[in-house]
This record gives structure tokens, C-alpha cells and sequence, in this order.
């Protein structure tokens, strides 16, 4: 056992090695993949609310719909939720998705609810620096982003998402009948924004536009092609929005 937990470590360090290095430093990100019609999600979503608190972590709840159809439709649910899970399950050689299920810097996975192995990742990622984003976020509802140009030849992508920091939810059907469950984090809407070839970037985005009235956060993640490794990510609060 010791062998095989051995090997699985040393595995872990030869994925995380092969992103180069970024200059500067960044948060981790870690995506939830969640269902409110899971019996065995709430665990995962109490886990990530922790995560959420803390300084050096952007955490997201992604809200699958895969589960809607046995009796309770999850009300954040959406079809890119499930199609970015599956991204990631061949991104990372999985054959199947599940629920609950972290994904820490695009880099590895785990159970939603294993707190000792999220941990453990969270930390492996913090070892790997990252670009630095830089964001104005401005009266008139638009941001302005900023990424130094970067030698890397990774072929990227920029991301910008919508997010409620906090729902409470009464469910009323399913498998987690008469429970009440709070999620944090609730990713609403993500967007490919354009391609990042590690060139230098100033540009203003109208968030508005893009879907951020109603919702309370925003974050920003540069992320390797093919849902490869996430190579920067800025999370800031909305406001007037």
C-alpha cells in the first residue's frame, strides 16, 4: 500500500511539473461539480464554502443537470456545467464524471468531499506560479484587464465567469428531500472571452453585457487549451451591478 500511495504521489508531482513556470503569484482555483439532487454532494458544497473563506483560494460551485431528472431540478443548473465536467474528465483520462467532484487547477481530481486529498492538492498547486491578472473594475459596469506578455509557448484561453456568493435552497423533491442546503460560490455564467498566445493584454470588457446583473462576482481564469492547467485567475466582488 505504502508502494502504491508512493507512486501515486511522484505521479501527482510529474502532472504539476509539466506547466512552466509563470512569474509572479495567484491563487488556487478549485471547481466544484455539484448537483442539488445528489445525496452525497451537501459534504462537498460544506467543504467548498470553507475553501471559499479563504485568502489564497478562488473557489467555484459548478451546478451539473445530469441529476435533475430524479425528482428535484436543480435551480443553478446548466447544460455548460456538465459540458465543462466532461471536458475535464478527458482532459485528466477519466472514462465517466460523478458528483460530487474537485478539480484543482485544472491540474488533477478528486472526491467533492475528500478533504485530506483536496487539501493535499490545493497545496501541490500552490507550488506553481502563476501570471498576475491585473483587473480595474469600473462605475460603468465595465473591467479592465491586464496580463504581462509571457515567453511560454502554452496555447490559452480567457475566461470570465459570473458567480452568486451564497444560496440557500430548501429542496422539496429528490434524493435530498427536506434538506436545506447552502451553496456557495454558484457559478451562473462562463464565458470564453478570446485566445491568449502569451502575448501582453489591456483590454476593457463590458461586463454587463456579458451577463453580470444580478450576480455578485466575478472571475477571471487563463486556462491552457482543452481544459489544460489554469495558468492565472482573479476573482473580485460586483458592485451595482
Amino acid at each position: 500500500m505504502k508502494r502504491v500511495l508512493r507512486t501515486i504521489f511522484f505521479f501527482l508531482l510529474a502532472v504539476f511539473a509539466v506547466v512552466p513556470a509563470w512569474a509572479g503569484g495567484g491563487k488556487t482555483v478549485v471547481k466544484l461539480f455539484t448537483s442539488q439532487g445528489c445525496s452525497s454532494c451537501p459534504p462537498a458544497d460544506a467543504l467548498l464554502a470553507e475553501l471559499a473563506r479563504r485568502d489564497d483560494v478562488i473557489a467555484l460551485s459548478f451546478h451539473v443537470d445530469y441529476w435533475n431528472y430524479i425528482g428535484w431540478t436543480d435551480p443553478f443548473s446548466f447544460p455548460a456545467a456538465t459540458a465543462r465536467q466532461r471536458a475535464y474528465g478527458r482532459a485528466l483520462g477519466k472514462s465517466y464524471v460523478y458528483t460530487p467532484q474537485i478539480v484543482v487547477d485544472g491540474r488533477a481530481e478528486t472526491v467533492g468531499s475528500n478533504r485530506r486529498e483536496v487539501a493535499n492538492l490545493i497545496k501541490m498547486a500552490a507550488a506553481a506560479t502563476k501570471n498576475a491578472v491585473g483587473i480595474d473594475h469600473n462605475p460603468d459596469g465595465t473591467a479592465r484587464l491586464r496580463l504581462p506578455a509571457s515567453a511560454s509557448a502554452v496555447r490559452a484561453e480567457i475566461w470570465l465567469g459570473f458567480y452568486d456568493s451564497r444560496h440557500t435552497t430548501a429542496v422539496e423533491r429528490g434524493e435530498n428531500r427536506g434538506e436545506t442546503i447552502e451553496n456557495a460560490n454558484v457559478v451562473r455564467v462562463f464565458r470564453r472571452i478570446s485566445a491568449w498566445n502569451g502575448e501582453a493584454v489591456d483590454r476593457t470588457v463590458d461586463l454587463t453585457a456579458l451577463g453580470a446583473s444580478g450576480h455578485d462576482g466575478c472571475v477571471v481564469i487563463v486556462q491552457a487549451v482543452a481544459n489544460g492547467p489554469i495558468l492565472a485567475a482573479r476573482a473580485f466582488p460586483l458592485i451595482g451591478h
